[in-house]
Parts: C-alpha cells; structure tokens; sequence
C-alpha cells in the first residue's frame, strides 16, 4: 500500500475542533494529522501558543492550568488503548465530587496486560486482566466501568472497615447500585475478599449503605444475637417522608447511626434532634450510636441494647460473639 493509500485510510472525517470539542480541548498530534493537518500547521500552532504541550504528542487547546480532565484524555491518549482506571474512573463517572481523590493525585490509566510501555510522570499503570471487557469505549473519556473501576479500588483498600468504606460511598452517588456491582462480582473469581464482598455488598442491597450501619448489622447486632432490625424504615412526619436507620416494631424502639464523618453540619445536627423528640413523643425509644459505639465498644453496645430490649419485652437471649466478648451481663445493666 503506498503513503497516499494509507493516509487516506486513516483519514478522520471530523474536524481538528470537532475532535478538541469531544476531548475536552485535548489532541494528540496523529489525530490532528488524520484530520488533515499537516506537521507545519501543528508548529504554528504551538508556536503561536495556540496548542500547549502536555505530554509528547498531546496538546491542549490553552496555556492555562489543565484541568483533572485534561490530564485524564492526556494519559489515555498518550498510552492508548487506554483508559480510566480505579479512582480515577470512579471519578470520571461520578463527578469531582468523589472525595477519596485529590485533583493533584495520580491518575490510575488501564492498559492491556501484555503492552509494555513507560508512564509518564503523574500517571499509575493498572494491568486489569479483564481490560478488554470493562472498558466503556464510548465515555469521555474512555474508562474501566464503574462497577468494575470499584472493585479494583476495593481489593486494594488495607482493610475491610476501608473496603466497606469505598462501596458505601460509590452507592451513596447513585449512580450504580450494589446489585450491579455484585453482579460484576460474579465474574470476578480471583478478586480479593471476594465471598465477604458479596455478604457486604448484599447487606447494602437490603438498606445498609453506610459504613456505620454495617458495622453495627455484622459487630452489633448479629454478633450478639439481638433481633433482627428493619432498615431503612420510612415514617411520615411534618417535615416529609423521613426514614429511620434501624426500627425495632413490636418494642417500639429504634436505632440512629450518627454519622457525623459524612454530614457533620448545624443543619443535619438539627434535624436529628427534632426526629429524635418526635419519637419520645410518639412513644419510641431512640437510641443514638456513633462510631465509638459500634468500632471501638461493640460488645459493652450490644449488653447496654439487650438490657433495653429486655425490658421493652423481648424474650431473646443475647449471646457473646465469642471468647474475647466484653459484653456484659444485659440484666445487670441499668435500664434507666
């Protein structure tokens, strides 16, 4: 095939500003040359500071700071076939609001597991086994899917209070679900955790999306053999429909988790209090656990909660979660 006959294979019918439009202002010097620019006309650009230099062979269409997504179609277009990875693509769809990353952090870039290339500064190479599989070819730019991009994060995070952490927060965005990352999961036979993954990710199906109601569901509450609450309970009052964290129906008592990590502000405090009176005035017990409760003294939490629960009728027998149980005995616990 001659040059001629090749150049116009790898034509691109779109224009030079047509690809920076869908790039978000970023283009690599062989598009420009496939939209019909020649190597004359990219100097002059550049020269004239018309294009910026990010990496070699990728250019910005300002002299400004780059912004998060200019780095990221700069990694991808640069290490290409190529795409978002990890955090990185969690934030891609999710938005800059995704807090576990920092603007200035590396962005993590997937690539296939046998290319061989080197990462430029401000870039981390993931090698995920299922690349091919993953990627969403269509988004801007390209990324590992979110389901996917969270169970990398998760298998990496140190320990499962920050693996629980991680799948609390993504959910949190509504923009996937717990059901769709287990069913990500289920291709995943390899992946670290993966059985207490799947218990974690189906609590959360059932109602518990916070880090603080699952750890009392698995410390608290089951490890103790207290009664199974309900989650997520809506009630209706003045303020609108409102739901309760835990509820105990038939001893009209209820748990909140105060989370105060995620929503720490005058307003939320506020709002707690008020749903916190509308109960004692409709005759239910609220019970107010932060993570000291539920992390550091789950067991001392457990006795003081069956001590109350004994007394609002409930004929269970709460039992220690095991030789090291600090739990002490509900009926010598005061109830009042």
């Amino acid at each position: 095939m001659t040059s001629a006959a090749h150049a116009e294979d790898t034509r691109d019918p779109r224009t030079v500003d047509e690809v920076l439009l869908h790039q978000d202002g970023v283009i690599t010097r062989r598009q420009a040359q496939a939209c019909g620019d020649h190597v004359w006309d990219i100097r002059r650009r550049l020269r004239r500071r018309d294009w910026v230099r990010l990496l070699p062979g990728v250019y910005v269409d300002h002299t400004g700071e780059p912004s998060w997504k200019q780095r990221a179609w700069a990694g991808v277009l640069y290490l290409a076939p190529a795409a978002l990875a990890g955090h990185a693509a969690i934030r891609a769809g999710v938005g800059a609001s995704w807090r576990r990353l920092d603007a200035e952090s590396p962005i993590e870039i997937a690539i296939a597991p046998e290319r061989n290339i080197v990462v430029p500064s401000g870039y981390l190479r993931r090698r995920p086994v299922h690349f091919r599989d993953s990627v969403q070819w269509n988004t801007s730019p390209p990324r590992v899917n979110l389901e996917d991009a969270t169970l990398d994060v998760v298998a990496r995070e140190p320990d499962e209070f920050a693996a629980v952490g991680v799948l609390a927060d993504v959910c949190q965005t509504r923009r996937t679900t717990a059901n769709r990352i287990r069913s990500a999961l289920d291709g995943r036979r390899r992946l670290r955790r993966r059985v207490w993954l799947g218990d974690v990710l189906g609590d959360i199906a059932n109602g518990t999306c916070s880090v603080l109601e699952h750890g009392y569901l698995t410390r608290v509450e089951r490890a103790h053999s207290l009664p199974a609450g309900q989650r997520q309970t809506p009630r209706a009052s003045d303020r609108g429909a409102e739901f309760r964290d835990v509820t105990y129906p038939g001893l009209e008592m209820e748990v909140e988790l105060d989370g105060r990590l995620f929503h720490d502000n005058s307003r939320q405090r506020d709002l707690d209090l008020d749903r916190d009176l509308d109960a004692v005035v409709e005759g239910r017990l609220t019970v107010r656990l932060g993570w000291g409760q539920v992390f550091d003294r789950p067991c001392r939490t457990a006795g003081r909660l069956a001590s109350l629960m004994l007394v609002r009728g409930w004929d269970g027998v709460p039992r220690r979660c095991g030789p090291e149980c600090t739990m002490p005995d509900p009926e010598a616990q005061p109830t009042a």
